[in-house]
């Protein structure tokens, strides 16, 4: 549940300090008048129900005090109070996944991420049936959650339901880069999917079709190999198709991942 609570100078120790030695609590100095602070607020918000963690709003122009308090020069600046502690968070905007890592650090458990892990494990063990009821649950739970819609669309896409899926991913809006760029990524694995029904009757042709398949069902280090065999072989293949498959791989793992940082690298010497 999101508890959100304005704070100044008169409640600052009882809401912020005191509350935070039973749970955390995420201290967001803001000001009216800043464009990164409204865009950040609705994520934190977001956040806190998802987590269920306090965030405490201060306005630094009627609690000037604050500010100077906790040295304050610029907003939104976000600090974390554990245990009746302050402890330094950020200064501007940071991407959702990146807020996420932040929370790690806490030990925080996201209810929302821990029911997308149940899903996935039922449906590794072909559990249609229960990964649906799950979804169902979180759908519920997390009525406007890309990350719901996201994972919902890849289970939709492993049953075949390709429109299904498509409809959903269409619905994730980009308000926030990182979730849209990953629903259009997941897009691509339809067009994979689609790659697999009319496979070209080509040596080439049938090892993209078998890097489409092996993407499908999320072997994405074989997959990029493959791809980036194609590519090597014909840069022009199916409309520059491997090499943007390879990309939208990308995409999903993130810019972290060992594969990315592998295969990204790799794709560029080969076309360049």
């Amino acid at each position: 549940m999101e508890t959100s609570i304005e704070v100044s100078s008169s409640n600052f120790a009882a809401d912020v300090i005191a509350k935070s030695e039973d749970k955390l609590v995420v201290v967001d100095f803001f000001a009216t008048w800043c464009g990164p602070c409204q865009i950040l607020k609705p994520i934190l918000a977001s956040l806190s129900r998802e987590y269920d963690f306090i965030l405490a709003t201060i306005d630094i122009d009627k609690n000037p005090d604050l500010a100077s308090q906790f040295a304050v020069t610029g907003v939104p600046d976000i600090r974390i109070c554990d245990r009746g502690q302050m402890h330094s968070g950020f200064v501007g905007v940071l991407p959702e996944p990146q807020l996420r890592e932040l929370l790690a650090q806490y030990n925080l458990k996201s209810d929302l991420e821990l029911g997308i892990e149940e899903a996935k494990s039922a449906i590794a063990a072909g559990n249609a049936k229960a990964a649906k009821q799950i979804f169902d649950r979180l759908f519920s739970q997390f009525p406007n959650s890309p990350l719901v819609t996201i994972q919902a669309a890849r289970f939709l896409i492993h049953l075949n339901k390709l429109d299904k899926a498509q409809e959903l991913l269409d619905s994730v809006g980009f308000e926030n880069q990182d979730h849209f760029n990953k629903a259009q990524s997941f897009k691509a694995l339809i067009g994979f999917k689609q790659v697999l029904d009319k496979p070209e009757n080509t040596k080439l042709g049938q090892k993209y079709a078998r890097a489409c398949q092996l993407a499908l069902r999320e072997n994405y280090e074989d997959s990029l190999k493959l791809l980036l065999e194609v590519v090597e072989a014909d840069r022009k293949y199916n409309d520059d198709g491997a090499r943007k498959a390879m990309t939208s791989i990308f995409a999903i793992l993130g810019t972290q991942h060992p594969l990315t940082k592998k295969y990204q690298p790799e794709l560029m010497m080969t076309l360049y």
